[in-house]
C-alpha cells in the first residue's frame, strides 16, 4: 500500500489522466446540455464578427473571458443537476431550488457576456447602420 508521501508525488501519468477526466467532463456538458450548443453557436458568431470588425486584442480578451465564464457556468450547472438527480431522484423543493440557483448563475454569466458583447460590437454595428 502506498504511503501518503508516495501518493502526493508528481506523476506525469496522473496528470495526463486528470486531463482525460476533464476532457470527458467537457464532452459530457456538450453532449448533454442543449444550452451549451447555443452558447457555442453564439460564440462562433461572435468570433466571426470579431474577425470581420478587426477588434482589438483587449476586446478579444474580454470575449475569451466572457465565453469562458458562460461555458464554465454551464459546466457547473450541469454538474449540480447530475448530482441533484442522483441524490434526490424524487421531487424535493430544496432540490428544485438548488437547480434553479445554478441555472440563475448561468443566466447571470450570459447577461454579463451579452453586455460585454454589446459594448464591444455596438459601436461597430451602429457605424454600419449610418
Amino acid at each position: 500500500m502506498a504511503t501518503k508521501q508516495e501518493e502526493k508525488r508528481f506523476s506525469i501519468v496522473k496528470r495526463a489522466k486528470s486531463f482525460t477526466h476533464a476532457g470527458r467532463g467537457i464532452w459530457l456538458v456538450i453532449k448533454t446540455t442543449h444550452n451549451a450548443w447555443v452558447d457555442i453557436a453564439i460564440l462562433l458568431v461572435v468570433i466571426a464578427l470579431g474577425f470581420y470588425f478587426r477588434i482589438t486584442q483587449a476586446d478579444w480578451m474580454l470575449i475569451v473571458f466572457a465565453a469562458g465564464l458562460v461555458l464554465a457556468a454551464e459546466a457547473f450547472n450541469t454538474a449540480i443537476e447530475i448530482d441533484i438527480d442522483l441524490t434526490s431522484p424524487e421531487y424535493h423543493p430544496f432540490a428544485r431550488d438548488t437547480k434553479d440557483v445554478a441555472a440563475g448563475a448561468v443566466l447571470i454569466a450570459a447577461i454579463a457576456a451579452a453586455i460585454i458583447g454589446l459594448l464591444i460590437f455596438g459601436p461597430y454595428l451602429l457605424a454600419l447602420l449610418h
